[in-house]
């Protein structure tokens, strides 16, 4: 089984390229929901996450402006979801499992749960019009380029895109 973190900016495309790996039956763990589905599954979390931020919940989004609190949350959250991931993984049957994470490959608790690098990118003025945290949260998401294994520009649209996806699952299989 081979496990492919399909990583890149915010805007970039990620969740297009997943949504489309998951229409072609291909697992996939999308790291931004299942966390948030974790902050209501694990008892006490949320109440904790409030407590050391001295934040309320409906202010967490706040928290990628602030290095501080950013790191502590992530510290808190992390472990979860790392536990989280293996378990998915371990239930996984396939021979290509995809990871979506903007922030994985950057944070050393997610090594080795991932044996390929896929970036998916896409130019940084159609990243703003896709999502307009781009230039908020663009310098929090960096990437190694020896790390990366493959790339998929994402700068056209979608019918441009899914020829792109096939011609990668043929190299990955």
């Amino acid at each position: 089984m081979r496990t492919i973190l399909v990583t890149g900016p915010i805007g970039s495309g990620k969740s297009v390229v997943c949504g489309y790996l998951a229409s072609l039956d291909f697992p996939v763990y999308a790291c931004d929901e299942r966390t948030k589905l974790l902050y209501s599954l694990v008892p006490g979390l949320k109440c904790s996450i409030e407590e050391r931020l001295k934040l309320p919940w409906s202010q967490i989004g706040t928290v990628f402006t602030d290095p501080d609190r950013l790191r502590a949350l992530e510290e808190m959250v992390y472990p979860h979801v790392v536990e989280d991931l293996k378990a998915w993984k371990a239930a996984q049957t396939a021979p290509l499992l995809f990871v979506e994470s903007a922030i994985a490959l950057d944070k050393p608790q997610f090594d080795g749960l991932y044996d390929t690098v896929l970036l998916v990118q896409a130019p940084y003025g159609t990243r703003v019009q896709r999502n307009p945290k781009t230039a908020e949260r663009d310098a929090l998401q960096t990437y190694d380029p020896a790390r990366i294994d493959f790339r998929i520009d994402n700068d056209g649209t979608k019918e441009e895109l899914y020829p792109k996806i096939r011609q990668l699952i043929c190299k990955l299989i």
